[in-house]
């Protein structure tokens, strides 16, 4: 563990929890949200990332960098980020075990604010993400447990984006109820909800669409909110992910199933299918586009 004094940049480095004593002089405590991003090879999406979040107007937050194995240069480029920030503070933390799902489990134990921001290391993430969220966190009833902020590819000032992001606030989440509308790369939540929930866990669902699992049991601590305010801007790459996505049978039957038989759909009927096919959260690892492979 280190602190850069002349940068008068906080950067930590753990393979154990932070020590109380050094968590009030590097601001822990002051910040409102701590921004968690699991990365594994990603050297080259990770710096527009990082990028993004520099430019956030929001101040004071944290961030926590969890390396997940990585080859490549990743773990470097998180590190020279880490030391170029002057009030951000920084986390770094290696997770062994191969699995975002791991990496995001030991990322989230390191959370000590009122807000979690889960991103990913190839999202871009608009200047006034945090700024947005922390206002309509302060703004909404306790029994909303968060928000997930839009998929907006492309343009988000066009009217086209502008009229989805509308749509799937005003609209869907009222009509397909208790059901994920975005994805884990723009979770936006109550540190201590998403605790009550479980969380991101091995455990509990080691497969993939574990964000759209994760939502059903946060569901059950509250609200979860949609708002056109809220969006982000995921790498193309995620245009054609067929090894990681679920049947259309299979997302029908998600869309149609009353709450009450969500449970059901998730644990008796989706659980044996993932296995069936070996589509645990490992196989996120694989990266065709890296590879050169077709996607």
């Amino acid at each position: 563990m280190r602190a850069d004094a002349q940068a008068e940049a906080v950067v930590l480095q753990a393979d154990l929890p932070v020590p109380k004593n050094c968590r009030k002089s590097i601001g822990m405590r002051a910040a409102g949200w701590t921004v968690v991003i699991p990365y594994y090879n990603e050297a080259e999406f990770l710096p527009d990332t990082l990028a993004s979040l520099a430019a956030q107007t929001h101040r004071p937050f944290r961030v926590i960098l969890v390396n997940n194995g990585s080859t490549d240069a990743g773990p470097a480029l998180a590190r020279e980020w880490a030391s170029q920030q002057r009030d951000i503070a920084t986390l770094l933390l290696d997770e062994a075990q191969p699995g975002q799902v791991h990496a995001l489990a030991r990322g989230v134990a390191a959370v000590e604010t009122r807000f979690l921001a889960i991103c990913d290391a190839d999202t871009r993430y608009p200047p006034r993400y945090l700024a947005t969220a922390d206002r309509l966190m302060h703004e909404a009833p306790e029994d909303v447990v968060g928000y997930i902020a839009h998929n907006s590819r492309g343009a988000a000032d066009r009217l086209a984006e502008r009229s989805k992001r509308w749509l799937y606030s005003a609209i869907i989440p009222h009509v397909l109820r208790n059901q994920a509308h975005g994805g884990g790369y723009a979770h936006l939540m109550r540190t201590d909800r998403f605790r009550a929930s479980g969380g991101y866990s091995a455990a509990l669902w080691p497969y993939v669409l574990k964000d759209h699992e994760l939502a059903h049991r946060l569901m059950k601590q509250g609200r979860i909110r949609y708002s056109t305010a809220l969006w982000v801007e995921p790498s193309t790459r995620r245009a054609n992910r067929g090894g990681v996505r679920w049947t259309l049978w299979e997302r029908i039957v998600y869309h149609v199933s009353p709450p009450a038989a969500k449970d059901w759909f998730w644990y008796r009927w989706m659980r044996p299918r993932f296995e069936a096919r070996g589509q645990k959260d490992t196989v996120l690892r694989s990266q065709p586009w890296a590879d050169g492979q077709p996607e």
